[in-house]
C-alpha cells in the first residue's frame, strides 16, 4: 500500500536546525507536488511548505521563508525539509503529505490526498 514515512524530527535548541526526510512507497508521486504541514496543540494544521512535481515551483508559509528549504529527490521518491533557525514557535508534529491531483499545486490540506503519521518538532527556547 502506500505509505509516507516522515523521519528526523526531535529536539533541539533554539536557533538549531533538523532535517526531515519524507520516504514514499507504493507509488511514485514524480508527477505531484508534495508539501509538508504542522500541526501545534490546539491549533489548526497549516501548510509549511509545497513543492511542485518538478521541483522548480515551491511555496512557504511568511513565518518559515528564509530559513525553512524544500527539496525533492524524484529518483529516490523522497522530499526533504532542511529546518534552520528554529524558533518556539516552530514546536509542531509535521506530516509530509502528496497532492491528489497531477501536475497541480495548491497550498490547502484537503488537496492532499496521501498523508504520513507524522514526526515531532520540539523547539526549546
Amino acid at each position: 500500500q502506500v505509505q509516507l514515512v516522515e523521519s528526523g524530527g526531535g529536539l533541539v535548541q533554539a536557533g538549531g536546525s533538523l532535517r526531515l526526510s519524507c520516504a514514499a512507497s507504493g507509488r511514485t508521486f514524480s508527477g505531484y507536488a508534495m508539501g509538508w504541514f504542522r500541526q501545534a496543540p490546539g491549533r489548526e494544521r497549516e501548510p509549511v511548505s509545497i513543492i511542485g512535481w518538478n521541483g522548480r515551483t515551491t511555496y512557504y508559509q511568511d513565518s518559515v521563508k528564509g530559513r525553512f528549504t524544500i527539496s525533492r529527490d524524484n529518483a529516490e521518491n523522497t522530499v526533504y525539509l532542511q529546518m534552520s533557525s528554529l524558533k518556539a514557535e516552530d514546536t509542531a508534529v509535521y506530516y509530509c503529505a502528496a497532492h491528489a491531483r497531477p501536475y497541480t499545486i495548491t497550498s490547502v490540506a484537503a488537496d492532499f490526498g496521501f498523508w504520513g503519521q507524522g514526526t515531532q518538532v520540539t523547539v526549546s527556547s
